[in-house]
């Protein structure tokens, strides 16, 4: 359930990201400065957002980066493979150690997502929270 959970957050903040430049790729354009990517209103939208979405990126990074006693973190999953290894579990140790590697994985990439999604705040900052004019 927790991946789950952490793929829909994935999934939800690269739509929140790209969101506001899908229509003007997707008929090859590019936005002029000082006018908008999307429909009217897209830069509101996302600027009241962003916030929520910082906050599940970090707690994701939060839970990923905890210790032993912490579900969901790689420490955990790390001792648990350990585990299996020493009890000659290979089947067990290589299926766990794939879900490792996945959520090792993981880091770096909602790192970058928390990168920009501070530069999506900066900028919302300085356009008056994406208000259209």
């Amino acid at each position: 359930m927790p991946r789950r959970r952490l793929t829909v957050v994935a999934l939800a903040t690269i739509t929140v990201l790209l969101g506001a430049t899908g229509p003007a790729a997707a008929d090859g354009t590019s936005p002029t400065p000082g006018t908008s990517a999307g429909p009217t209103g897209d830069g509101e939208r996302l600027c009241k957002r962003a916030a929520r979405v910082d906050q599940r990126i970090d707690k994701a990074l939060a839970r990923l980066n905890g210790p032993v006693t912490e579900r969901g973190s790689i420490a955990r999953l790390q001792k648990r493979v350990d585990n299996a290894k020493a009890a000659g579990n290979t089947e067990v140790e290589t299926y766990l150690s794939d879900r490792l590697t996945f959520r090792k994985s993981l880091v770096p990439t909602l790192q970058q997502r928390s990168t920009d999604i501070a530069q999506v705040t900066t900028w919302c900052n300085a356009h008056n929270d994406g208000a259209t004019t």
